[in-house]
């Protein structure tokens, strides 16, 4: 399947743009997807990044999608009501090494690292040893309001700290560049919790998937965290980003308990 230029920056532009969809979880996938496909619906031209935890990734514009691929045509088209089932899990960072990075805010130009890390370039020499001679068209502008999806590293002052082409061979993909895992799965049944607990690293998340007849919730004891009402068949994912023990109860039965051991 092939897409014009027009229908590409489209896609992506939607992507930026789609916050909000219809929550009806009764159709099955249209066609088989798995982790690390690239997926959209029938309606919106939006294409999102299938991360290994089970969760959709945005592109936040077509520079940042052509880092990582060069065209549109392994996309998968699922029904809408699929696509909304599946929770935004955040947005995808400049692939590691191919392009340097500023805003329009800071004069200071950044090279990109592995999992989104951005480090100060010293210099106009230092870019072009980095980057050759046409350094200066090799920086991309990142709109403000996704500067904060980057975390700061170390300044590089030579290729003895940062060789481009090293950090982009390394990137083989969106999964492995933001460390994304499988997530655990807990059942919740209308006999009980199954199983009772999982115990997963900081950063997993947890599948929890109503395999009963009637509507089930896991809710956090401490009621800061939830999945909200399930029906039969609904899941949910919660990811877990700090070290603790999180106990939840269903609130349709209080007696159904488990717990989530985050290490």
């Amino acid at each position: 399947m092939k897409f014009t230029r027009t229908l590409l920056a489209a896609a992506v532009i939607g992507a930026f743009g789609a916050t909000s969809f219809g929550l009806s979880r009764q159709h099955a996938f249209a066609v088989s997807v798995s982790s690390g496909d690239l997926i959209r619906g029938q309606t919106y031209a939006a294409v999102y990044y299938l991360g290994a935890d089970g969760f959709r990734y945005v592109f936040p514009n077509f520079k940042t999608y052509s880092t990582w691929y060069a065209n549109f045509d392994t996309v998968k088209y699922i029904s809408d009501a699929e696509l909304a089932k599946i929770q935004i899990g955040g947005n995808v960072t400049y692939r590691p090494g191919v392009k340097m990075v500023k805003i329009d805010s800071d004069p200071s130009v950044y090279a990109v690292d592995a999992g989104g890390t951005l480090r100060h370039v010293n210099g106009e020499a230092v870019a072009s040893s980095l980057y050759g001679g046409t350094w200066n068209k090799q920086i991309d502008d990142i709109p403000d309001g996704f500067f904060g999806n980057y975390k700061k590293g170390a300044d590089v002052n030579g290729l003895s700290d940062f060789t481009p082409s090293a950090v982009t061979t390394a990137a083989v993909s969106i999964n492995g560049d933001k460390h994304l895992q499988a997530p655990s799965t807990i059942n919740l049944t209308d006999a009980g919790v199954s199983p009772i607990d999982v115990h997963i690293t900081v950063g997993q998340s947890v599948r929890f998937t109503n395999t009963g007849s009637t509507k089930h919730t896991a809710t956090g004891d401490d009621l800061t965290w939830g999945t909200g009402t399930l029906n039969a068949g609904e899941s949910f994912i919660q990811t877990f980003k700090k070290a603790g023990t999180f106990t939840f109860f269903d609130s349709y039965n209080s007696q159904n308990t488990g717990a989530v051991y985050v290490q």
